[in-house]
């Protein structure tokens, strides 16, 4: 009598599918139905995961709870040597990323992105990232992030597809990919199941408006400072009031724009 075969194990929502990143070849990530998706449309696809594919978020991804596609914009390159970019047209210095490149990069995302999920260029005058953006993105089901390079991108690009610029802060890098990985590694970590502990991004800063309270930990004193003694309290209302007071007060000299929208929420 010969033994029946096992029927394989079904997996329900999960999926196995390698990716076209070395570490993904090596070990397939699961993709769950439905799961958060960045496409990132890059020179530098090689930069990617980088960070992300550490600690919280690079568990989360191979757990298959959110998805990583880069996208290479040279692929789309013009000529021989797949040419990317051209002079500004009026004159100036530095080169600017071809409208017909861009387009056809962003036209190859469209087949797997999630429908209806926002396109972005990251970008020096855009809008600065903040947490409530953050929200809205994890909400959204996914994101298409276009990293540029040199001076910047055709304008008619931005036109065409109504892309929103954001910028990761009131200075210039050499290029989008730093500030994709920030922006994906701060929407990713409020996806359901990501973080351990659900309350963390509940008590964190911005989360309420304010600026997160101090935090500490063992041992009880070091250097001569001792952890606050309300904190050992063991009395859940003060060490709740003490946090609050702790957070409206940092907030109030390090943050008065957000000081000031917090007491006029408030009143």
């Amino acid at each position: 009598m010969t033994d029946t075969p096992r029927p394989a194990r079904a997996l329900g929502r999960k999926t196995i599918r390698p990716t076209l990143t070395p570490r993904e070849l090596i070990t397939p990530t699961p993709e769950l139905k439905g799961a958060w998706s960045a496409q990132v449309i890059t020179l530098f696809p090689g930069a990617f995961p980088g960070v992300l594919g550490e600690s919280l978020t690079g568990k989360a991804l191979q757990e298959g709870l959110w998805r990583l596609e880069t996208h290479d914009l040279r692929g789309f390159g013009i000529g021989r040597h797949r040419n990317v970019d051209d002079t500004p047209a009026g004159g100036g210095a530095g080169m600017v990323l071809r409208a017909d490149v861009l387009g056809a990069a962003i036209e190859a995302t469209r087949e797997t992105a999630i429908p209806g999920a926002p396109l972005i260029y990251l970008s020096p005058r855009g809008r600065r990232m903040d947490q409530a953006l953050m929200r809205q993105l994890a909400r959204a089901g996914g994101v298409t992030l276009i990293c540029g390079r040199f001076e910047g991108v055709d304008e008619r690009v931005l036109e065409h597809y109504a892309i929103d610029e954001v910028s990761l802060g009131d200075f210039v890098m050499t290029g989008g990919e730093i500030a994709a990985q920030a922006l994906i590694d701060a929407t990713v970590r409020l996806l359901p199941g990501v973080l351990g502990n659900a309350a963390s991004a509940e008590e964190e800063s911005f989360a309420n408006g304010l600026l997160e309270h101090p935090q500490y930990t063992r041992p009880a004193e070091w250097q001569g400072r001792a952890i606050p003694e309300v904190l050992m309290s063991g009395h859940h209302g003060r060490v709740a009031d003490w946090r609050r007071e702790q957070a409206e007060a940092i907030t109030r000299e390090r943050r008065p724009d957000l000081w000031e929208a917090y007491t006029r929420k408030r009143d």
